[in-house]
């Protein structure tokens, strides 16, 4: 395995080109529904990873008659790390920002993600904008794309290294607003016996990518771009989406 990997770079930083001769790894995190374990634990791979991306992204690496071998760590930061850093291997779900652009290269969208600002059910609080949100104390999630949304507009965050914490704060009244993907939070809360829960500020609407590291082949984001649009155009994407 080293060897393959080390013989990959060195054609690469020749300007080789050098036909896959391993799985592309393809990393995530539990982001429900887009991409969990069935276990509920922080490591799983392959069949052990499900979710609306995960599902996708085995019907794209098959329609591409490529190996790919799915893993879901923690944390995120983590992840999104080694996939910059090492050669073979992609990252999802992944917001394409304006920050990211240049670090991957891109295979999307899969999904869509919708970033909203929680409150609790019966919380008082209404917000005619995301400046109106200064006021309070915000939660979010530690290397979160959501929350950096936040940062980079200047508003303070609580930062946590599990997302299920800040559903423990946000009902503890420890934290007055959660940060988080509406699809995603909703379905954190409930596992953490929270269903009380109201989207107070809408902020974006994210489409989802498979981030793979800048020196994979861009035969291979091509080839799997293409697998992507066909599936799309043939209703495969909004039936796997149907199932969750």
């Amino acid at each position: 395995m080293f060897l393959i990997r080390f013989l990959t770079v060195l054609a690469l930083s020749c300007g080789l080109s050098l036909a896959r001769a391993e799985p592309l790894v393809l990393l995530t995190e539990n982001l429900p529904p887009f991409n969990m374990s069935i276990s509920g634990t922080n490591y799983a791979r392959d069949d052990g990873v499900t979710g609306i991306s995960s599902d996708i992204l085995r019907a794209v690496c098959e329609r591409a008659e490529m190996e790919c071998q799915q893993i879901l760590r923690f944390p995120w930061q983590r992840v999104y790390q080694q996939t910059l850093d090492d050669v073979g291997y992609g990252l999802f779900s992944t917001a394409r920002t304006a920050e990211r652009e240049s670090l991957f290269k891109w295979v999307g969208p899969i999904a869509r993600n919708e970033w909203v600002l929680f409150a609790k059910g019966d919380s008082p609080i209404q917000l005619a904008s995301i400046e109106d949100a200064r006021r309070y104390r915000i939660g979010g999630y530690k290397g979160d794309a959501k929350t950096q949304f936040l940062l980079d507009r200047g508003l303070e965050v609580q930062t946590a290294l599990r997302d299920t914490e800040n559903v423990r704060k946000l009902e503890r009244g420890q934290i007055d607003l959660w940060v988080t993907s509406n699809q995603a939070g909703r379905f954190v809360a409930r596992q953490e016996g929270m269903e009380n829960l109201r989207v107070v500020q809408h902020l974006h609407t994210a489409e989802l990518y498979l981030a793979l590291n800048l020196q994979t082949p861009d035969e291979v984001v091509q080839k799997l771009q293409g697998a992507l649009d066909a599936l799309r155009a043939e209703g495969a994407l909004k039936n796997i989406e149907a199932r969750y």
